[in-house]
């Protein structure tokens, strides 16, 4: 039972088990809010039905009546606090966790995903979603099932009691029931357009937040903020076609259970006149009757939203779904040799970007990726570091086959220079610190100093202590860059991976980190790619791809005397050096 519900609801075991004690809870809660008709019903039977003078039974048993009432106050007061810590407050704490969950779950995530989800699909996920899920599960869904346990035990009880004013009192329900189940496909088809049409709207936004420069810059803020309205339009459309259609069926089905009361009254008075009940049992009906309608409303205006969560559930279902990377966590290399053996790699079905590659990175070399732009020097580099894993071939490190070992255990021996780097708002000192959490300030200004950081950084307001902006706003390209490098630097891990690391360097800073590089890479393996052939020149080994396919490799002098397409890449950026604008 607890697994079907942990895979219904998307909850973790706990969540399950604590879903289901809260809906016991709040069936208890259900049943005793029905003891103030109780109280009713004792009152009358010794009111209506005594032998003796009514008003003297009721002074008699004054007392009796007053403590009854405290007793069943207190114990509904008891037994609401009971249920609502038992729903409320664990809902809330399996909230929390799912959140944790799906951050834990994008964290062991292959990259690939990521290249293929925007930022405002991960965000809705973890954030909107969670919170829908939420707020349904802590007011609906173990109300809906509480509701439905509730009304089912009075229905056998009051069955047992007298099956004609039941069967009068409770005919509506089934009817009710059809209405609701038969729409079910057409709730969840409006509840679908109308999530997906809320997805394009913050993916809309999403892109304006990020491409704000170049809207602004190719006078495109008409355009963008017409199609922003337009998403925002047609969303607003859908969520009143979608509120009335269910907002209809919903009324609709509540309409059936109206007549109920109507059943309940024909149906009493003529058992009555017939002699076949009293007039007790008819007033019991007609109380019961008046308040068990209300709980079967809730229980179909619940059931809506349970459809509604079900595209909810069905995401973070996709989500635990998703295979992630392991591996071994015990990895003890004796060397930090790359070696591709026959590498074959496309992000899509169909769209080979690696085919057969082979090449080993030596530690204590620089080995360089060069070839024409979209050749798949970069998804290379990626592959090394296992952030993504290779359709066929094996890619080796020490002797040992990397997608079979933990990709943060493995990460833990690379520094990593992209061209797209990453900044956090905080100070200049903290983002270079990432490299190595336990460095000191010593260490981390000395990494920027051998990154060329020092001179930009020491002209800041609060030089290392700057805070820089979200993602290096305040910096230009170069500076960010270089505290890019000065991280990898500070990391000191024996593999280096630099992806166009000095591209938005000029020629001088650009010398004076190579120098700074080349001392501190003895002894490790360096993977650069680069498009310009004098950062390259020097490299130990020289890879050249062109359309996914290694076409030469060797050193440069060998490459420039083979006459291939490095010797024409290599002479072309020689003649465009000397070119005048």
């Amino acid at each position: 039972m607890l697994n079907i519900i942990q895979k219904r609801f998307a909850l973790s075991p706990k969540g399950a088990k604590d879903f289901m004690i809260g809906t016991l809870w709040t069936m208890v809660l259900n049943i005793a809010l029905m003891l103030p008709a109780v109280y009713m019903f004792s009152f009358l039977n010794d009111y209506l039905f005594s032998v003796f003078d009514p008003l003297t039974v009721v002074e008699d048993r004054l007392w009796y009546y007053v403590l009854l009432g405290i007793g069943f106050m207190i114990l509904m007061f008891v037994i609401a606090i009971v249920q609502y810590r038992s729903t409320f407050s664990s809902v809330y704490e399996e909230s929390a966790n799912r959140r944790i969950s799906l951050a834990e779950k994008l964290r062991r995530l292959p990259l690939a995903f990521f290249g293929e989800k925007n930022l405002s699909d991960l965000t809705s996920t973890i954030m909107e979603d969670s919170t829908d899920l939420e707020h349904t599960f802590s007011h609906a869904v173990p109300q809906l099932f509480a509701s439905i346990l509730g009304i089912s035990l009075m229905a056998v009880g009051l069955f047992f009691y007298n099956w004609h004013l039941s069967l009068a009192l409770f005919w509506v329900v089934p009817c009710a029931v059809v209405v609701v189940l038969l729409s079910k496909k057409l709730q969840h088809r409006e509840f679908l357009a109308g999530y997906q049409i809320k997805r394009d709207v913050s993916e809309h936004i999403q892109e304006g937040l990020e491409t704000i420069q170049e809207i602004k810059s190719y006078h495109q803020e008409a355009s963008y903020l017409r199609t922003v309205h337009a998403s925002i339009d047609q969303y607003e459309k859908q969520l009143i076609k979608g509120e009335l259609f269910v907002g209809g069926l919903v009324n609709t089905s509540q309409s059936f259970l109206k007549l109920g009361l109507v059943s309940v009254i024909i149906v009493g008075a003529n058992l009555i006149s017939a002699g076949t009940i009293d007039l007790f049992t008819y007033l019991v009906f007609l109380l019961v009757a008046s308040r068990i309608y209300a709980p079967m409303g809730e229980v179909f205006n619940n059931l809506a939203a349970l459809f509604f969560l079900d595209i909810r559930i069905n995401r973070m279902n996709e989500m635990e779904a998703l295979p992630v990377q392991q591996g071994s966590t015990k990895f003890a290399p004796a060397h930090f040799d790359i070696e591709f053996e026959n590498v074959s790699f496309s992000y899509e079905e169909g769209k080979q970007v690696i085919q057969d590659v082979s090449f080993t990175a030596r530690q204590g070399e620089i080995t360089a990726l060069v070839g024409p732009s979209g050749g798949g020097k970069s998804t290379c580099a990626k592959l090394a570091a296992r952030f993504w894993d290779c359709d066929t071939g094996k890619i080796r490190l020490g002797g040992y086959d990397i997608s079979e070992i933990d990709p943060e255990t493995l990460l833990q021996h690379y520094s990593v220079v992209f061209q797209d780097v990453v900044l956090f708002n905080t100070s200049i000192l903290e983002n270079i610190r990432i490299g190595r959490r336990d460095a000191s300030d010593q260490e981390v200004m000395h990494a920027a100093e051998l990154a060329q950081c020092d001179e930009f950084v020491r002209n800041m307001p609060e030089s290392y202590h700057t805070i820089i902006g979200e993602n290096g706003e305040t910096l230009s390209g170069g500076e960010r860059q270089r505290i890019s490098i000065a991280r990898a630097l500070l990391k000191d891990a024996p593999i280096v991976l630099l992806d166009e690391a000095t591209a938005s360097l000029d020629v001088e800073n650009e010398t004076r980190i190579q120098a700074a590089i080349a001392e501190l890479i003895r002894d490790k393996t360096v993977l650069i790619i680069a498009h310009r052939m004098r950062t390259v020149a020097k490299a130990d080994s020289i890879v050249v791809i062109n359309g996914g396919i290694l076409v030469e490799k060797g050193s440069h002098e060998q490459l420039v005397s083979k006459n291939g397409t490095y010797a024409k890449m290599w002479q072309l950026q020689q003649e465009s050096a000397g070119w005048n604008i």
